[in-house]
């Protein structure tokens, strides 16, 4: 399983320190992590708004600018699954802490301990709060968030899943389709999009956050604009 992180703290020697104890907590539970630190809010949320796939949210409250808990309102407005931890030197944020449905609350200094614990915890609401697409691999069985699906496509007899890593499977892509949510719509015969991903829209391509350029099958245009605007 692959997760991705984001640590906010305008504190950069710190927001090191939690990115060591969120790779430790990596390497114990066996997982590939990605982390990226931002210095602001702000800063944070111009990412934000580019790749909204942040699975945890590691977030300092006392900063300059846009403070964490108001950091906080305005990504839940957006997205109900990410976690929320806040960790910060301050204990006058408790309820705010609850208004946006804050996982834990850690007081720093961080017990190294604890937010391992804490960790342990925030992927175990993220397995129950989302979706799987169940896959079947040479030796193994795969459960792939939909969250983190950007697309599937199909090359010759195999169908391709691509998420934290590439999954190939031999089923064909209707019967993958009818595990999917409207999150994903369908390009032509040959591929599915997750919407969530989609940067850019041109008539003969999509262009997603990610940096991949998937074609466009003629007639598609309207059709797809028409599904971004209603998830919006």
């Amino acid at each position: 399983m692959d997760y991705r992180f984001a640590i906010c703290d305008d504190d950069g020697d710190y927001a090191g320190y939690i990115g060591g104890l969120a790779a430790q907590w990596a390497r114990r539970a066996g997982v590939e992590l990605e982390t990226e630190r931002f210095p602001s809010a702000e800063a944070f949320l111009f990412r934000y708004e580019e790749r909204k796939d942040f699975d945890v949210l590691l977030l300092d409250i006392e900063m300059a600018g846009m403070d964490g808990v108001e950091l906080a309102k305005a990504v839940r407005r957006d997205d109900d699954g990410i976690q929320i931890v806040f960790i910060t030197g301050y204990t006058d944020y408790i309820a705010e802490g609850y208004e946006v449905s804050a996982l834990h609350y850690l007081t720093k200094p961080v017990n190294p301990d604890k937010l391992l614990q804490v960790l342990d915890r925030a992927v175990g609401r993220l397995a129950r709060n989302e979706p799987v697409l169940t896959l079947e691999l040479p030796g193994e069985t795969v459960r792939v968030p939909l969250g983190k699906i950007r697309y599937i496509d199909v090359l010759h007899n195999y169908v391709t899943v691509h998420a934290g890593r590439d999954y190939a499977v031999k089923r064909p892509l209707s019967e993958l389709e009818r595990s999917l949510d409207s999150r994903f719509f369908r390009v032509g015969r040959s591929c599915l999009v997750n919407l969530a991903y989609i940067q850019r829209v041109a008539r003969t391509e999509v262009e997603l956050s990610s940096g991949e350029r998937l074609p466009l099958p003629r007639g598609q245009y309207e059709k797809l604009n028409r599904a971004i605007v209603q998830r919006i």
